[in-house]
């Protein structure tokens, strides 16, 4: 383990079990899980009150990517938000190595989106347009 260097963040992939392609995506957020505890007073006992594990929270996953006319990802998007056409999908992101090997796989289940939105314009700045997915999901597992 003397040579060990962590992986760098930079080079990962997102597909989607809908869609049947790959997207490149600017940045992914929201793969952490939270242990909610529940507090129980014991009688007699005033130093503390026990935590009790009573179940794991997921947050929002958050995609961002420059904007994409004519994509499939975000028509799957616009017909949940606008239409309330919901097909939930389960969503695949890769870690990858210099090689373009998998380094770390994490499975994304049971997700649909919540949320689309585009960056400001403004006339003043020159930089690339940026969409933002935000999707609702059941939980992650690594595989």
């Amino acid at each position: 383990m003397g040579n060990y260097y962590p992986p760098l963040g930079f080079h990962f992939l997102v597909e989607f079990g809908n869609q049947k392609d790959e997207y490149q995506f600017q940045s992914v957020s929201g793969l952490n899980v939270d242990l909610e505890t529940e507090e129980i007073a014991e009688g007699g006992e005033n130093r503390f009150k026990h935590k009790l594990p009573v179940r794991t929270k997921y947050p929002n996953l958050i995609l961002k990517r420059g904007i994409h006319v004519d994509s499939g990802l975000i028509d799957w998007c616009q017909a949940a938000v606008e239409g309330f056409d919901f097909s939930p999908t389960d969503i695949i992101i890769k870690l990858l190595n210099e090689e373009n090997q998998p380094l770390i796989t994490w499975n994304v289940v049971h997700a649909y989106p919540v949320k689309w939105s585009v960056a400001d314009f403004n006339a003043e700045e020159s930089k690339i347009v940026i969409e933002t997915i935000e999707l609702s999901y059941s939980y992650f597992k690594t595989l």
